[in-house]
């Protein structure tokens, strides 16, 4: 059965982002209710639907064709391309009305395929994020994933989901993909059979997960885009205003692996209960913020996981756009951007320095197969996986 949004999960939307006000030494107040989620949902029974154009767009390496589909609804269009099942640009209108591409990536194929580090806007698993030095076990049984990420395996190993061409077809207001991961793909057990399917509803792009193996394995998809709402190239995301509805977070240890403790926010740099600008603490004399040269950890939603609620929402000041993030899934991996480094030459001959665009990875926990307290990622067979995530854009003076 489709996963039911509840009631408060409901009213988090229906009251959307606040007029956020700045405060001395880069915090901010919720000032003047807003109601661009509102709209969006209000709108959602009247609106038209969006139109799905299909288009060729280049080969892999490998020679299979790869293809690109835009998604185009009244105030946002989404371009999606089948390799890496990524989402290639989002264009939504700033204050005034202009529009701009909000996500980081490339122009075409070959540009992705040569980055394997990034994973701009790709769909990555089967394991997103990290697993302890590529191990774990089930029933028993251990198994071991190639190792990419000092000395750890990152994101389903070094060819994970991300480098692989997937299958589409066109669905109400959006495109579905699809792929047949083989039992023993990069080492994890069962054939894994996954839908991703992705559609510009309203104000909102919307992205439903689903997957189902022939032996019990662990999976944790997320969507790994880079956001810039000023518009891609754009300079810096430090000015731009977050909040996390988290009350705790995973630290991790120097190679990035959660330590297993679930520790408070509040008196560090990793409190975004209330809208705070991403570069307010960022260099602090924090240990955690330096084994990651920013924020790059997971936090634990106060939400209820398997119910639709709020992940985080970002105001960016320049443009005035506005980012609201709901989520099924039990935490949220953000990510500031800390490994770009100008090396990558995007869309538009943008070069990519750090703190250029910032993720918001909806997720279970990094290394919950190898951790017992954190929710499990396991997966049977004759069950189903689902999870669901929404980036609802919007706008304020």
């Amino acid at each position: 059965m489709m996963l039911k949004r509840t009631v408060a999960a409901m009213a988090v939307l229906l009251v959307g982002p606040m007029l956020w006000a700045a405060e001395p030494g880069g915090s901010v107040r919720q000032a003047v209710p807003g109601n661009e989620a509102a709209s969006v949902r209000s709108a959602a029974s009247t609106r038209q639907a969006a139109s799905v154009h299909e288009a060729a767009w280049g080969t892999a390496a490998d020679g299979t064709p790869v293809k690109i589909f835009t998604i185009s609804g009244h105030e946002l269009t989404a371009r999606i391309a089948t390799f890496g099942a990524r989402v290639v640009s989002i264009e939504a209108p700033d204050r005034n009305g202009r529009m701009a591409d909000v996500v980081l990536g490339y122009d075409d194929v070959a540009q992705y395929e040569k980055d394997t580090n990034t994973y701009f806007g790709a769909i990555v698993g089967r394991y997103g994020n990290r697993i302890a030095k590529g191990t774990f076990s089930i029933d028993g049984k251990t198994y071991h994933i190639p190792l990419n990420n000092n000395g750890n395996a990152l994101h389903g190993g070094p060819e994970g989901f991300s480098s692989k061409v997937w299958t589409a077809r066109m669905i109400p207001d959006g495109v579905e993909m699809s792929l047949v991961s083989p039992d023993g793909d990069m080492g994890f057990p069962g054939t894994l059979t996954v839908h991703v399917r992705y559609s510009v509803e309203g104000h909102a792009l919307r992205i439903l997960y689903s997957a189902t193996t022939t032996k019990p394995t662990v999976v944790n998809l997320t969507n790994h885009s880079y956001f810039n709402l000023a518009g891609d190239g754009k300079g810096s995301i430090l000015d731009d205003v977050l909040m996390i509805p988290a009350d705790r977070y995973t630290p991790v240890d120097a190679t990035q692996i959660p330590t297993g403790e679930l520790a408070p926010v509040k008196g560090t740099p990793f409190d975004f209960l209330q809208p705070t600008a991403i570069g307010a603490r960022i260099d602090e004399d924090n240990a955690q913020l330096k084994i990651g040269g920013g924020y790059d950890h997971n936090f634990v939603l106060n939400g209820k996981p398997g119910s639709l609620h709020l992940a985080a929402k970002v105001y960016d000041p320049k443009s005035g756009r506005t980012l609201t993030v709901m989520t099924t899934q039990p935490g949220v991996q953000f990510y500031s951007g800390n490994f770009l480094d100008g090396k990558q030459h995007g869309k538009y001959g943008v070069t990519y320095e750090k703190y250029s665009g910032f993720c918001l990875e909806t997720q279970h926990f990094p290394d919950s197969p190898n951790e017992p307290k954190f929710p499990s990622t396991l997966v049977k067979p004759g069950e189903t996986m689902r999870s669901e995530t929404e980036f609802v854009f919007g706008v304020r003076p």
